[in-house]
């Protein structure tokens, strides 16, 4: 006889979100590292995204707080890896994070950049190993520098290449943040304090630290059962999808990790065990979550906390989701901030959660344009829905 695999509704995965993605006031965090233990990782393609979930979930936000372990005690760090995208790791966690899915990704950097010196500039390996250590001479010496400093001191970076030949959008850019990008990539440059505010996308770089070399396999199951820490239980599809790995692959490394098969409203999935008992339901509570923010991130199959009827107004063309606006562990419409400052709210059509939600939502907004003060941030990533609130409702939309 067959046993019936456990059944986990919508609510207690809701529940479990809010509750593990410290979304509550009960729950917030007092340091960036507890956030990003929480959530495993931040999406940092945009680097303002990183401030502002850590913001979201923290008793008392605080950017000084988050440079600090970035730059100072490196507690945190930045990475190219899962689905080539740039996140923010805890420290401990990047050998585990490098093998399973950076050095994939570093290695197709690689080859992408080899094949576009070749072809284009008529340059080898070879030359771009002499490039490589010049830059890496150059940084011991200064510490740190920009991409305009370094290509000062090393002027192969200079050279130029031609991107999207014969396209509307074609554009020649030097080599430079290619070159910087592979060895990042790979683990031997990083990131340091960013020129200008903390949401600059222009940094400096400095030499990076090296971390022990863990074999594939071991890593990849690792990371697994970390992703089902912090967002199980979850389908197979949803852990291929995060880590941009293989459909093999991903069956491997959920079968050397000690999972229970449950049922999904959205299908069959994997559990941790202290995950199949239903936590005490969370006191609703709202907040302003920023444009690929990994909680609405962490998910390929979303309906249980998103209706699909608003996702062509929530995510841009490439799969990017915008500012987000969350209560009781469902998406309920999204928000912006206007080039005056102000933190504009919308609810989504049927998605009005009551009057103390929205007490909940102004206080939140209040909060979170306190953390901004004079600072201005734009989303890099543009979704319909914040394109219209940035100058004003649209037709049939209401302010929180």
């Amino acid at each position: 006889m067959t046993a019936t695999r456990p059944r986990i509704g919508d609510e207690h995965l809701r529940a479990l979100l809010v509750t593990r993605h410290l979304l509550t006031p009960a729950t917030r965090a007092a340091t960036p590292e507890q956030v990003v233990d929480a959530l495993l990782a931040l999406h940092a393609t945009d680097p303002a995204s990183v401030y502002l979930s850590a913001a979201a979930r923290m008793a008392t936000p605080s950017a000084a707080e988050l440079e600090r372990a970035l730059y100072t005690d490196r507690s945190l760090a930045r990475m190219l890896c899962m689905r080539r995208t740039m996140f923010v790791v805890p420290r401990a966690l990047a050998p585990v994070v490098d093998a399973s899915t950076a050095r994939a990704v570093a290695a197709r950097e690689r080859t992408g950049l080899l094949k576009v010196l070749a072809e284009q500039l008529g340059h080898d390996a070879d030359w771009l190993a002499r490039t490589e250590a010049a830059v890496l001479a150059a940084l011991a010496e200064r510490g740190e520098a920009s991409a305009t400093q370094l290509a000062d001191a090393v002027p192969r970076l200079k050279e130029v290449i031609v991107v999207a030949p014969g396209k509307p959008y074609e554009a020649r850019p030097r080599i430079t943040s290619r070159v910087l990008s592979v060895l990042a990539a790979e683990g031997r440059i990083r990131r340091g304090r960013p020129l200008g505010s903390w949401a600059s996308s222009q940094f400096r770089w400095m030499p990076a630290e090296p971390h022990p070399e863990l074999p594939v396999d071991l890593a990849r199951a690792e990371l697994a059962a970390a992703y089902l820490a912090a967002f199980g239980p979850a389908t197979t599809a949803d852990l291929k999808w995060w880590t941009g790995w293989t459909l093999t692959d991903t069956r491997k490394a959920l079968a050397r990790i000690d999972t229970v098969d449950v049922d999904l409203s959205r299908g069959p999935a994997h559990a941790l065990p202290a995950q199949l008992a239903a936590p005490a339901a969370p006191e609703p509570a709202a907040a302003l979550l920023p444009s690929l923010d990994p909680t609405p991130m962490g998910w390929i199959q979303r309906d249980w906390y998103l209706d699909p009827a608003h996702v062509p107004e929530l995510f841009d063309n490439n799969g990017n989701i915008g500012p987000t606006l969350w209560w009781d562990g469902r998406i309920v419409g999204g928000w912006t901030q206007r080039p005056d400052g102000e933190i504009v709210t919308a609810l989504l059509t049927g998605s009005d959660p009551g009057r103390d939600a929205r007490r909940a939502i102004e206080a939140e907004s209040a909060r979170l344009a306190a953390f901004f003060g004079d600072l201005r941030v734009r989303p890099s990533m543009r979704t319909p829905l914040e394109r219209r609130l940035s100058t004003g409702p649209g037709p049939g939309e209401e302010t929180a």
